[in-house]
């Protein structure tokens, strides 16, 4: 089975996902300097436009080369790199297969904005779980620290990762329904 050939605006999207995420993985809350990491919201959004396993396994495999670049040569601690990192497929995979479920509903209008907000939500608490819960049990790093307490500790770190998702994803909303809007208004045929 042959997967299907992106068309040129799906190849635009793909590039400019692919980008974001390399600009951005290097510090995943962000800074004044830095923008947090935009990896949830590229699964999510890639889900969305490009629904290709075949990407999903690209952008898996460019999140690999980021970390391991940022980590060989940008001086990013390798803390974060243990058995539990094997466990970022399915946290990934929550967020791209919730974009692919909105992509086969209608996404505008509120109820298809409210749907979509939804979905980001949903499988962004699960990829939270999915990344935090593996990383409790597997870094080796929390022996001493029971599961509850390990709990508290990072519930801090899902208002920022939740947020950061959902601009992200915000923003590449709103640019499809500001490209949607200009493209009724000159009569071109719209982007699904």
């Amino acid at each position: 089975m042959h997967a299907k050939r992106l068309s040129p605006t799906e190849l635009a999207i793909a590039c400019a996902l692919a980008a974001l995420m390399a600009a951005t993985r290097f510090h995943h809350f962000g800074s004044t300097l830095h923008l947090p990491d935009a990896s949830l919201a590229v699964f999510f959004v890639g889900g969305l436009y490009l629904r290709q396993t075949l990407a999903f396994g690209a952008y898996i495999g460019l999140a690999a080369l980021v970390d391991y670049l940022a980590i060989a040569h940008g001086g990013v601690s390798n803390w974060c790199v243990t058995p539990a990192y094997a466990f970022l497929l399915p946290t990934y995979a929550c967020l791209w297969w919730a974009g692919v479920w909105c992509s086969r509903h209608d996404r505008h209008g509120w109820r298809g904005y409210a749907r979509l907000a939804g979905a980001l939500l949903v499988a962004t608490v699960f990829a939270f779980l999915i990344s935090n819960a593996s990383f409790y049990g597997l870094s080796g790093y929390f022996d001493e620290l029971s599961l509850a307490e390990y709990a508290a500790r990072v519930a801090r770190y899902f208002p920022p990762y939740l947020v950061s998702a959902l601009a992200y994803v915000a923003a590449a909303i709103s640019f499809e329904a500001l490209v949607v809007y200009g493209s009724r208004l000159r009569g071109n045929v719209t982007y699904r």
